[in-house]
């Protein structure tokens, strides 16, 4: 596994393993419903191009704007942020991870994805709905199931399947990492800087374990209101 997948498919050690762990689990659990020739748009470095080993092509499409680094990122086109660079009904199947928050006009995108997929081709996306603030300032939107569901079907999507991953602990978990209480032992310890690395691991270390142990006794349930990730799967009408 290289280190890019690597990082998407993390180890309990990683600062990002709550949220993306989830994810690759998604993913790799609804691949399978993407086939033919795929569109990944917002593809980056393709971090799950493994788990599609059996599409007919794979097609990366990013938007080269601020807030995110494309360098040494496997990206096939480019698209201008409004015109998606393809004819009508070219993809027989789309893939897009944690994009959408990104897109200030998402209605417009919606329907600019919709007219390059075929007939009866799916889309399978993710989005956050609970995350600090990232890639800034490129970062604006958090989600709901219902405003998900209303701009889909008005583009003309049909939803198959909308679900979500994480809960409270998950969640909790994701904001006391990312939010920055892991980097207190850099400032309490600069001139110890090794310290501060190792109390750094160690917080991360123990907030994932917990936030696990939390899910395995059920304590929370993963249908709650509070949680980490809209998983949705939607078909082209």
């Amino acid at each position: 596994m290289t280190k890019e997948v690597d990082n998407f498919n993390p180890g309990i050690a990683h600062r990002l393993y709550l949220i993306r762990k989830a994810l690759y689990n998604a993913i790799q659990h609804r691949a399978g419903a993407l086939s033919g020739k795929m569109m990944d748009f917002g593809c980056g470095e393709k971090p799950y191009k493994n788990l599609f080993a059996h599409v007919g092509e794979y097609v990366g499409v990013d938007y080269a704007g601020e807030g995110h680094d494309h360098t040494d990122e496997e990206i096939d086109f480019f698209y201008d942020g409004k015109t998606i660079p393809f004819p009508d009904n070219t993809f027989d199947s789309v893939l897009s991870t944690e994009v959408f928050e990104h897109i200030f006009n998402l209605t417009e995108i919606l329907e600019e994805i919709h007219r390059v997929m075929k007939p009866g081709a799916k889309l399978l996306f993710t989005c956050p709905f609970v995350w600090p603030l990232h890639e800034k300032p490129i970062d604006f939107a958090r989600y709901t199931p219902f405003a998900l569901r209303h701009m889909l079907e008005k583009a003309g999507f049909r939803v198959l399947s909308m679900d979500k991953s994480g809960n409270p602990a998950e969640a909790l978990g994701v904001l006391k990492i990312d939010m920055g209480l892991n980097k207190i032992w850099y400032n309490k310890f600069t001139r110890a800087i090794y310290v501060g690395k190792a109390l750094n691991r160690a917080f991360i270390l123990y907030t994932n374990i917990k936030a696990v142990i939390k899910t395995k006794l059920g304590l929370y349930n993963k249908d709650g209101d509070f949680y980490l990730n809209n998983i949705v799967l939607v078909e082209k009408v």
